[in-house]
């Protein structure tokens, strides 16, 4: 392989994979950490909560615009990502609904990315996330005649602020370096008392990084497009405690990413994954849920399995 090649390839790497362990423009984002009655209300009422995750991914091919993989030696991506979120329910007001806000840290605690060529541009740091900030509405749960739950919905806005370890540098950065608003709806519809499915539905808007990754060049700012993603589950109860099912998601950008104020076309993301999950009580207080993920069809991002633990304690 000729070295003016290799030196093209190397700098397409670094392009393709800066700003996030799990997207090459757009930042960290929730693909399948939330799943089973996604839009029901705590199940022990308001207070506080502790909600930790864990998830492991890795990734054997990094794709093109085509979803085709890119011409490497090797292609490896393997993430360990520990998530706490701090939620506080208010008490029910008027008409029912609850409100409430959240606190979320993701962080890298091992990253690990080979393509083959030792290539010194595809370096990454494990450390510090970016912080999100959220306010929601749990909307009052329908019902029907019976008493039973027919449908639990949810209005949240979410905002992340810059405050991760960054450095341009680097191709993998716990932190994105810029501003992301990220409001969702979600939902949970019971079919039957025990089937029920749930959807959290997202938007995302990015502002502009003012000191990009040095795989773009000598340039002032990029700002990653728009993209809207989903997280889905199909669900069934098997007593109160134990529910499993199917779960998956969806992401697809829609705008292009921008550098310097001009729109970059060829570079927009979209992938999707579906696997089995669990849900287990151990009482209304201690929730613990496992949910595996296998990636298809991802056009210009990495494409992997991913595993996810999460557990949901009331102070």
């Amino acid at each position: 392989m000729p070295k003016p090649f290799l030196r093209t390839l190397a700098a397409a790497i670094c392009v393709a994979l800066c700003s996030s362990a799990y997207a090459y423009d757009l930042p960290g984002l929730n693909l399948g950490s939330t799943s089973f009655y996604d839009g029901s209300p705590v199940p022990a009422g308001p207070g506080w909560y502790l909600e930790e995750y864990l998830s492991y991914s890795r990734a054997t091919r990094f794709n093109d615009a085509n979803g085709n993989k890119l011409p490497l030696p090797r292609q490896q991506l393997e993430v360990v990502a520990p998530t706490t979120q701090i939620i506080y329910v208010g008490q029910p007001l008027a008409n029912g609904a609850m409100p409430g806000f959240t606190l979320i840290n993701t962080s890298l605690a091992h990253v690990d990315v080979d393509d083959g060529l030792n290539n010194a541009a595809l370096s990454a740091r494990a450390g510090f996330g970016d912080l999100i900030l959220g306010a929601f509405v749990q909307l009052p749960t329908l019902t029907r005649a019976d008493g039973s739950p027919w449908l639990t919905q949810r209005i949240e806005a979410d905002v992340s602020v810059p405050v991760g370890a960054y450095d341009r540098n680097r191709s993998i950065n716990p932190g994105s370096n810029f501003w992301s608003f990220n409001p969702y709806y979600a939902a949970t519809y019971w079919f039957t008392p025990r089937w029920s499915a749930s959807g959290r539905f997202m938007y995302l808007w990015n502002g502009k990084n003012h000191d990009p990754q040095a795989g773009f060049g000598d340039v002032s700012d990029t700002q990653a497009g728009q993209a809207l993603h989903a997280n889905l589950t199909l669900q069934y109860a098997f007593s109160e405690q134990f529910s499993a099912g199917l779960n998956g998601y969806w992401l697809k950008q829609f705008t292009d990413t921008q550098v310097d104020g001009h729109a970059v076309s060829g570079r927009r993301e979209k992938v999707w994954a579906i696997g089995p999950g669990v849900l287990y009580a151990f009482n209304k207080e201690n929730v613990l849920s496992v949910n595996a993920y296998f990636e298809q069809q991802a056009e210009n991002r990495t494409e992997g399995n991913k595993l996810v633990f999460n557990l949901l304690h009331k102070f």
